[in-house]
């Protein structure tokens, strides 16, 4: 195949599987367009066979791990958590949507960090509509808090989002390092996506929730047990991620061995089967992250990283850096922040672990200007769909031109003074 057809047969095909991933034609899974998409740059010899082998040993135990964490979250809600959580915000909010908003970004920057933005978007997106609707306050914010933050908060760790596990790989960082560099622009970020929602929202949080206050102070005295067991099986897998990460294994074992843990209980006591626990792992999903990863690695490989090349910084000063994280949020929105990282990575990591991380910054936070940014986001509005809950698109446009650069820029900013105070 000559080299014109193999470019244009893999940027058509990446096309049609991140088409095929947002729209979901008949309810399908985004794999139904993937893997066959894989298999045909495989043998038509758009991809060497050795190349397609080397993204799936790269991509294998990411692709393990979040098969682990997503059995972990899941193992999670059926012990309780997410309802602990719910009663939480309904006590804690005491039914003042200001209060409400805090609480949820606070819960939902955990959540994502600890159990990564699937967990938050899933699985606590639905307890907000729940509880807002008890307490009679306005879902806007507090549901669109739920979205953003699953892309903006998950810059901590490395088990946060699928992206910063592939980003980890490439840097050589340990576990505590990566933590400690992106720790700052995890907080500012946060903190400015904060000030823009208490802004753009203001008529919303400032209107009474449940006037007569019957459902509010019903919320509020609900009794809700706090799962203990799965509280610290979540706090021992993350601090087994330090100790595998300092001792050179995966962090997908760590994660394993939590998910063990749960699922172990749960299937004692009854509350599961295994058939559940396999359906937890998303199967579909694992195979298209591996499939998207060799399509990707075909355009790659086809001319895209030559395209690229030249427009990546070798260095890690601060215009440097805020040229990165700009790139790869402009790309995220045009291709998925999954490819665009996939894209990215092998171009910034000549460099170092500073545009690697600056790459996340782009890809983790850009994708809230866009619902196809990000594919957490088109999962959100799935789950905001079914229930019932219209997202305009100018508003969601709006809020994210506001948000993007207010938390990009002074996240850039900190992970540059991060590198200086700390290296790397």
């Amino acid at each position: 195949m000559s080299s014109t057809v193999a470019t244009a047969l893999s940027a058509l095909l990446l096309v049609a599987v991140l088409a095929g991933a947002v729209i979901r034609p008949f309810g399908l899974p985004e794999a139904t367009v993937a893997v066959p998409a894989a298999a045909l740059v495989m043998a038509t010899g758009a991809i060497s066979l050795d190349h397609a082998r080397a993204e799936a040993e790269l991509l294998g135990p990411v692709v393990g791990f979040l098969a682990a964490v997503l059995v972990l979250a899941k193992l999670c809600d059926d012990e309780g958590l997410f309802r602990a959580c719910g009663a939480w915000l309904a006590r804690t909010s005491k039914g003042r949507p200001q209060r409400l908003l805090a609480a949820n970004f606070l819960l939902a920057s955990v959540i994502t960090a600890v159990l990564s933005l699937d967990a938050t978007v899933v699985l606590l997106t639905p307890v907000v509509f729940a509880t807002v609707a008890r307490l009679g306050a306005r879902p806007g914010p507090h549901v669109y808090a739920c979205a953003h933050l699953s892309n903006t908060a998950s810059l901590l760790l490395p088990v946060s989002n699928l992206t910063n596990l592939l980003a980890f790989t490439a840097s050589g960082l340990s576990f505590t390092r990566f933590a400690l560099l992106m720790g700052p622009a995890w907080a500012v970020a946060i903190a400015a996506e904060y000030l823009v929602f208490r802004r753009f929202f203001a008529a919303e949080l400032t209107e009474p929730s449940d006037p007569d206050g019957g459902s509010r102070k019903a919320a509020e005295r609900d009794p809700v047990d706090m799962p203990v067991f799965a509280l610290v099986t979540v706090a021992c897998t993350l601090a087994g991620f330090v100790v595998t990460s300092a001792v050179g294994i995966e962090p997908a074992w760590a994660a394993l061995a939590g998910a063990l843990v749960l699922a172990g209980r749960a299937l004692a006591r009854g509350r599961t089967t295994p058939l559940a626990v396999v359906r937890a792992t998303s199967l579909p999903f694992l195979a298209f992250v591996l499939a998207l990863g060799i399509v990707v690695r075909a355009v790659v490989d086809n001319g895209l990283s030559d395209a690229l090349g030249h427009l990546v910084p070798d260095s890690s000063g601060l215009l440097a850096l805020f040229g990165i994280a700009v790139l790869a949020a402009v790309l995220a929105n045009l291709i998925n922040n999954l490819p665009a990282v996939l894209v990215l990575l092998p171009l910034a990591a000549t460099a170092g672990p500073g545009p690697i991380l600056a790459v996340l910054l782009g890809v983790n936070i850009g994708p809230n200007l866009t619902y196809a940014g990000s594919l957490a986001t088109l999962l959100w509005r799935r789950i905001v769909h079914q229930h019932d809950h219209s997202v305009d698109l100018g508003e969601f446009t709006r809020l994210g031109l506001l948000t993007v650069p207010a938390t990009l820029i002074p996240a850039v900013v900190a992970l540059w003074l991060s590198l200086r105070v700390f290296g790397v």
